[in-house]
């Protein structure tokens, strides 16, 4: 059989999501929103305030630029550890531990030092949220079917785009008014308050995990069975038959699964859950679909760390933007990312519902938007001031942000239950070395070539979102890898599909 045939699905009754299922599922989704909310406003409160603190400081760019990356000097590291620790600790205890640290790392810095004491805060304010996005995607997944994961994703990648939208009007306001210290203050009393709600209302979902046998897994600490099955669509049902108990799936069950994955309709023995339990972290790693994503994703996070140190500071010195015009085009950019991340969530799951295989729905929709916003970075430094620059940048900018809903989603499918926090920590953390460079490389440019430096910039974000785009189309296949990885187990398998279990 080859890699296009299709087995006809044994039709199967889907179950529905018990109500107060459905509502856990979302009030956790909106929880996690806020956290990244919360994650960006702490991002982004030195990029609204760059020049108040540079010259309360005393800091070049540079000096400027290097205090920013410092930043993500633990980021990347502490985001693969602790997505490793996801797949043994329950997440829920990882966010609640995140969210108190930011709060904790800048409490010196509002009371007061200099840039010692900015360095020293902001690496270990990075080294604790350096986690955050995988975790929260991995907790938000949880809680749906592959099929039914477009949204939810989208919308944790939407929480950044909305953190900077609120944090940049009413933390601009904070800083003129009040001072970038007490702007600082402002979002570290935001992730103490996110705290306090996620300890009674937080959890994980159904679908964290199953056993060998498909069997419901409970929670660590829970000691609860299988809940009941959420949103499935054909062939779970002949999926649970031919698992449920532990036994060896039919050929009427394989066919049906076959089916589901490929329209992305249900879980499937292959699909959502991706390869075999216990498949090592070294092959998931090799695959070309993690490849592709986490290199599509780098050029994303390339043109996030770029939007919140520099490009307040371009608008202003670079397009002579006032301080009150920069913060309306700043939004803008944003603003165009989430309706982008939105309008992305819905056309891949368009797509999956039509049977269109995740490698077009997911990695060619997400590789042409980062297309798209090549084209724009590439022809902004010769394009004429006025409108023309406008559009460019926020199609640029605005473009770019979808690919990181895409790469978790992607890597979510490929990885079995057991592995996708390590998958999704450890993509992040290679992915996020873009925020360790990109900060110093743009603040030397600026240094030494003056506003020129952002031309330069623009140009070198316009080749890796080429880059990465071109890795999205033509490396991220997921059920093609998933087989592969199940082909090289040695023995028999047991295929991990995401049976629901009780929630937390």
């Amino acid at each position: 059989m080859t890699d296009t045939d299709v087995v006809p699905a044994v039709p199967a009754a889907p179950v529905k999501t018990p109500p107060d299922q459905r509502r856990r599922a979302w009030t956790v989704t909106a929880l996690l929103v806020v956290f990244m909310m919360v994650n960006f406003a702490d991002k982004s409160v030195l990029g609204l305030a760059a020049d108040p603190v540079r010259e309360d400081l005393g800091l070049s760019a540079s000096a400027f630029g290097l205090a920013n990356s410092a930043f993500f000097l633990l980021f990347s590291i502490c985001g693969a550890a602790v997505g490793l620790l996801a797949d043994r600790v329950r997440p829920k205890w990882l966010l609640l531990t995140m969210a108190v640290l930011w709060s904790l790392s800048q409490a010196p810095l509002v009371l007061g030092g200099g840039l010692a004491v900015l360095v020293t805060s902001r690496v270990l304010l990075g080294a604790a949220e350096g986690p955050a996005f995988p975790v929260a995607q991995q907790t938000t997944l949880s809680w749906f079917p592959n099929h039914r994961r477009n949204l939810p994703g989208a919308l944790i990648v939407l929480g950044i785009t909305l953190g900077v939208l609120v944090a940049a009007p009413v933390l601009t306001w904070v800083i003129h008014e009040h001072g970038w210290r007490t702007a600082v203050a402002v979002v570290a009393v935001a992730g103490a308050v996110w705290a306090l709600l996620w300890i009674p209302f937080g959890g994980e979902g159904p679908y964290a995990g199953t056993r060998n046998n498909g069997a419901p897994e409970p929670v660590p600490g829970d000691g609860t069975g299988s809940g009941a099955d959420a949103d499935a669509g054909a062939g779970s049902g002949a999926d649970r038959v031919a698992h449920g108990s532990g036994a060896e799936p039919t050929a009427e069950g394989r066919g049906a699964d076959r089916a589901a994955e490929s329209a992305g309709a249900a879980e499937a023995v292959a699909g959502a859950g991706g390869a075999a339990r216990g498949t090592p972290y070294r092959r998931i790693l090799a695959t070309r679909t993690w490849i592709g994503a986490t290199a599509a994703y780098f050029g994303t996070y390339w043109v996030i760390a770029f939007c919140l140190v520099w490009l307040p500071s371009y608008l202003h010195d670079g397009l002579g933007y006032s301080s009150a015009a920069s913060a309306r085009l700043l939004m803008l950019v944003w603003g165009l990312s989430g309706v982008v991340v939105l309008g992305q969530a819905g056309l891949t799951g368009w797509l999956l519902r039509r049977g269109t295989s995740s490698r077009r729905a997911r990695g060619g929709v997400g590789g042409v938007l980062l297309l798209v916003g090549a084209a724009a970075c590439l022809a902004l430094p010769a394009a004429p001031a006025g409108a023309a620059t406008v559009v460019l940048l926020v199609a640029g900018f605005g473009c770019a942000g979808a690919m990181g809903s895409v790469a978790a989603t992607t890597v979510a499918e490929l990885a079995p239950a057991d592995r996708r926090g390590g998958a999704l920590g450890i993509m992040n953390a290679v992915v996020t070395t873009a925020g360790l460079i990109a900060p110093t490389l743009v603040g030397h440019l600026v240094d030494t070539q003056g506003t020129s430096g952002y031309r330069q910039a623009l140009l070198i974000t316009g080749v890796l979102l080429a880059l990465g785009g071109i890795a999205a189309v033509t490396l991220i296949d997921p059920a093609r890898d998933a087989r592969l990885l199940s082909a090289r187990r040695a023995g028999p398998l047991t295929p991990d599909h995401d049976t629901p279990r009780q929630p937390a």
